[in-house]
């Protein structure tokens, strides 16, 4: 997988754009290396922040659709005959399942800031026959930060950026605090909202 994985960084933005629609359809392809690498884009001139970003989103969507109709139509028999062929692990596809049944729809959004459960999440939401615009939704919202605190890491490193295969559980702990606490500063804000706005 790792070779694999240095194949699709070597194509540049469009490398970008399969490493993150694989990822997102149920292949553990590491997004921790694959942003960083769109973040050394931007730094070394060859893409715009936001350009990479969009590319990078895109993907995510694309996979997140096409996993969520194959859990939709297939369900996760299916996904469980094939998934050894692509690296797919059981364990990880129970941990999808809990998530979801523990949060319901929200999962999806809080399962894509989570390393161990966003390449796996749109496997429950696709059984349970989630309406598709609100997963897409749920599935964005939650892409978005991730992709950002990741392609931050990679345009700060600069030419360094490949330390982060090296160092990927550093990393993603480091990235996994700064969105935790984003998400808390939402719920913070969100909350203090409802307190002024009592119904």
């Amino acid at each position: 997988m790792h070779a694999f994985t240095q194949t699709v960084l070597n194509w540049g933005l469009s490398g970008v754009f399969v490493g993150m629609l694989l990822e997102s359809a149920y292949i553990p392809i590491p997004s921790e290396i694959i942003l960083p690498y769109a973040g050394y884009l931007v730094y070394i001139g060859h893409a715009s922040f936001l350009g990479a970003g969009l590319v990078s989103l895109a993907g995510s969507l694309v996979g997140a659709f096409i996993s969520y109709e194959i859990a939709r139509y297939g369900g996760r028999p299916l996904v469980e005959r094939y998934g050894r062929y692509v690296f797919i692990r059981r364990h990880e596809l129970d941990r999808a399942d809990r998530w979801f049944q523990r949060h319901g729809d929200a999962a999806v959004f809080i399962g894509r800031l989570l390393p161990a459960v966003r390449t796996y999440i749109s496997l429950p939401a696709g059984v349970a026959e989630m309406p598709l615009i609100r997963f897409l939704t749920f599935s964005l919202l939650g892409a978005i930060p991730w992709t950002v605190v990741f392609m931050v890491v990679g345009y700060g490193l600069g030419k360094n950026w490949s330390h982060v295969s090296v160092q990927n559980h550093v990393v993603e702990a480091i990235a996994v605090v700064v969105l935790a606490g984003w998400a808390w500063l939402l719920w913070r804000r969100r909350s203090g909202q409802d307190k002024s706005h009592p119904r």
